[in-house]
């Protein structure tokens, strides 16, 4: 998320309004291509409904489909609402909307390599496992191909065109477009773009915490031990309260919101380390009133088990850490200076 940062604006720079307004027509689609999938989710949802209950299923696979598709609606339209905001503001040459999209490209792109990487290693496998009993296996030319293409499809998505709006939005030049045509003083301005992603990161999982209250039924690790019900939703409100906090305290750049932040992401790993260490996952989507039937095609799945899933908080961990730790010379000491 580094960029240029002239102490002033140069006027030796090339106009790119016309390269901004391009890319935010890209995003206004992208917004309007996350609408059109929500309204074919709750449309399969609704024709779905009467062939279902025709049919007899039990009510825990009813409701499970009914929380899968209200989970999803709200993710798509909540990335409908920012690509469509983000959208208007390159267009009319926002200086926020330039820092804002420059944000969502990295983590775009961060998340999109990680999911392109897993989804190449596990396809493999699934392609394999997935088979019903007695059915011919898929060939290994076809199982190639298969794993080749949804790679490619996913590597356009989630790896190029986040590239193309990184590249494109921390150029000097298109940040002194965005000053020049925009020289009042954003809000995202007094937050280096590297702190302020975190902030808004936090944020958002504030605001995903209660989510998840209407989604699922609430499974909670906690230092081996599953919290479920009343006591799970508790720990999620206070999660949600202190991850809110942070979020806050970092956009101020105040060092204790760094701390706080560094404290609740260790004591989250640790939490869940030790639960993924004691409990079965199967146990976990059990609470989670998982049908039967999706219990025995997860444990079928060979990589789906506890010690992948370790792997994997241990990485992002990893990760996560890291970046707080890049972040933290943005931060004054206590003589007020910066780390």
């Amino acid at each position: 998320m580094n960029e240029p940062t002239p102490d002033v604006i140069t006027t030796d720079f090339k106009d790119r309004r016309g390269g901004l307004i391009a890319f935010g027509i890209v995003l206004i689609l992208l917004g309007c291509v996350c609408v059109l999938l929500v309204a074919m989710m709750v449309l399969t949802q609704v024709w779905m409904q009467p062939a279902a209950s025709a049919s007899g299923p039990r009510p825990d696979v009813m409701a499970g489909g009914y929380r899968t598709m209200l989970g999803a609606s709200l993710v798509y339209g909540a990335l409908a609402v920012m690509f469509i905001w983000l959208g208007i503001g390159s267009i009319m040459t926002r200086r926020w909307a330039r820092v804002l999209v420059l944000i969502l490209s990295w983590t775009w792109l961060i998340t999109g390599v990680i999911a392109v990487v897993g989804i190449a290693a596990i396809l493999p496998t699934a392609l394999s496992t997935a088979m019903p009993p007695g059915a011919e296996p898929i060939p290994e030319g076809a199982r190639t191909a298969i794993v080749a293409g949804t790679a490619g499809c996913l590597s356009v998505f989630f790896v190029l065109l986040p590239v193309a709006f990184a590249l494109f939005f921390r150029s000097r030049h298109v940040k002194a477009t965005c000053d020049a045509r925009d020289p009042v003083v954003r809000w995202t301005d007094a937050c280096p773009p590297a702190v302020l992603g975190l902030s808004v990161a936090l944020g958002a999982g504030a605001v995903s915490f209660p989510l998840m209250m209407v989604m699922n039924p609430v499974v909670v690790p906690c230092f081996g031990i599953l919290l479920s019900g009343a006591p799970a939703a508790a720990a999620l409100l206070v999660m949600a309260a202190a991850w809110a906090y942070c979020a806050w305290a970092t956009c101020k750049l105040k060092p204790e919101g760094w701390w706080a932040t560094v404290v609740i992401f260790a004591v989250s790993t640790v939490s869940a380390l030790l639960t993924l260490w004691r409990v079965d996952l199967v146990e976990i989507y059990r609470l989670m009133k998982y049908p039967e039937e999706q219990l025995a095609q997860i444990q079928q799945f060979g990589f789906v088990t506890n010690r992948c899933m370790l792997a994997w908080v241990a990485f992002c961990s990893l990760l996560m850490f890291g970046y707080l730790w890049y972040v933290k010379k943005y931060f004054p000491h206590r003589n007020g200076t910066s780390q």
